[in-house]
């Protein structure tokens, strides 16, 4: 029986690379039955902001398996991230992008690179929450939650141990954002403890990139947030030699899309010359998703004997290595001709007998229920001015006290620095000084606002267990 796959074939350099993937596809005898829908540039034209109309929806729940080219995401401004759309959509909440050295067909400094990268795809500062709030400010959320660590590590192990893999590391920046990258590597630590035939460890994402760059061996699987995986997953296809031929795949506990790493690249559409490896290595993980091991097995291998064989297009051609520059259409081709064939200086992949499960992880961990206790609010308030005149506008009601005034997250009051510069945005502290309701929070902004002080933003404080739910500000 065929499987049925829902097929997007993108913008930019999409269609071309699409059209040559489902050639080798069909070649190499893959069981498909596919729904084709436009979705991107095209449909944002058409006047509908997300970029997806309500049957491709409907065919993507049929199918809950997804091909998808690349598409256009604007910079700076207008649509916001289909991609993003659909991987929280869907529940799509783990990126894999294998990171695997071609040497020497590929150019690299790093032969031996063969790492894999786990992403949580759904939280993070991919949440999009921003918001203009003053003149001069706007702010964006990074929303890290415990059940969302918990899917991502949990899959990164799993993933380890179904592969054959030796070690995960985990990477986050929690000296600085002591609670959310906090969460997320102390979830990585109490799961851990579940895999001990794993090793494991933990790198601070900045020297993490840089060790990545530098000493790519050193790694096996990598689970991180949303936003470092998504750059150090580029840097880390990039050192392969091309990130070209990145592959990747976003999976749920429903839903499945596969796709290529790199971008529209619109620079280069409708020449012909753009290379499918990216998009054809997506779709043999989809078909090793789906259960037909066998063709996606016969698939990998041709594209290795096409890599040996010198067939190159020109983002990876080398005149004192390759017999043969190519386009897209023709590096298709070579790949069809090779079915059946196996590399010879790369190891055959055999990706066994197939099974459309997947991973299957265990339920969530049960949680405790802590006691929640109010403790104060900080209010931001909008006001041009200097600290001194907005201290003698603002007064605490009854059961709050003014504890610090800060501006960018830096304490500005009591006792701040001179040379601090600070914008239109400030936040005012106030903790509690007797039980204190929400009403009193209500109480106070209607003093803040009698004060011709505008407030724009409330975040209740609150204990978790006696323990402060919120961090300091520098300087307090």
């Amino acid at each position: 029986m065929k499987t049925p796959i829902t097929v997007a074939r993108g913008d930019g350099i999409g269609p071309e690379i699409m059209d040559a993937t489902l050639r080798v596809l069909e070649a190499a005898g893959a069981q498909l039955d596919i729904e084709e829908i436009e979705i991107g540039e095209a449909v944002y034209k058409r006047g509908v902001q997300n970029g997806i109309e309500d049957s491709a929806w409907d065919s993507l729940r049929r199918t809950k398996v997804f091909l998808k080219a690349p598409i256009t995401t604007p910079q700076g401004g207008g649509f916001k991230s289909l991609n993003v759309t659909v991987r929280k959509s869907l529940g799509l909440y783990a990126n894999v992008r294998p990171c695997v050295s071609y040497h020497p067909y590929v150019e690299t400094n790093f032969p031996g690179m063969d790492i894999v990268i786990v992403r949580e795809n759904e939280e993070d500062l991919y949440a999009g929450i921003e918001h203009r709030q003053t003149q001069d400010v706007v702010q964006a959320i990074k929303v890290i939650s415990r059940p969302g660590c918990e899917r991502i590590v949990r899959y990164a192990f799993e993933y380890a141990r179904a592969n054959g893999r030796k070690k995960v590391t985990c990477m986050s920046k929690d000296n600085i954002m002591k609670m959310a990258d906090g969460l997320f590597h102390k979830t990585f630590d109490e799961i851990g403890l579940e895999y001990p035939d794993i090793e494991q460890d933990h790198y601070i994402i900045d020297i993490g990139t840089a060790r990545i760059a530098a000493r790519p061996d050193d790694f096996d699987v990598i689970v991180t947030e949303n936003l470092y995986g998504d750059i150090i997953s580029d840097v880390a296809v990039e050192i392969t030699g091309s990130v070209g031929l990145g592959g990747s795949c976003n999976v749920g506990d429903d839903f499945a899309m596969f796709e290529a790493v790199h971008g529209s690249a619109p620079d280069i559409s409708g020449k012909g010359i753009a290379n499918p490896s990216g998009l054809l290595l997506g779709a043999v993980l989809m078909l090793n998703h789906i259960g037909q091991s066998a063709v996606a097995t016969k698939i990998h291998n041709a594209w290795y004997k096409t890599l040996e064989d010198g067939v190159h297009t020109g983002d990876i051609y080398d005149e004192g290595l390759s017999k043969e520059r190519v386009g897209t259409v023709a590096f298709a081709d070579a790949v069809i001709a090779r079915l059946g064939q196996n590399p010879s200086q790369f190891k055959p992949v055999d990706y066994g007998e197939g099974s459309s499960e997947g991973l299957k992880l265990p339920p969530l961990k049960p949680r405790r229920m802590q006691k929640k206790e109010l403790f104060g609010a900080d209010i931001f308030v909008a006001f041009e001015g200097a600290t001194d005149e907005l201290v003698k506008k603002i007064h605490a009601v009854d059961g709050l006290k003014l504890e610090i005034i800060s501006n960018r997250g830096v304490k500005v009051w009591p006792n701040g620095h001179p040379d601090t510069f600070c914008s239109d945005h400030w936040c005012l502290r106030f903790y509690k000084n007797e039980d204190i309701t929400h009403d009193t929070l209500l109480a106070q902004l209607k003093a803040i606002k009698d004060a011709g002080v505008e407030f724009i933003k409330v975040e209740n404080l609150y204990e978790f267990d006696g323990e402060r739910g919120f961090t300091l500000a520098q300087g307090q």
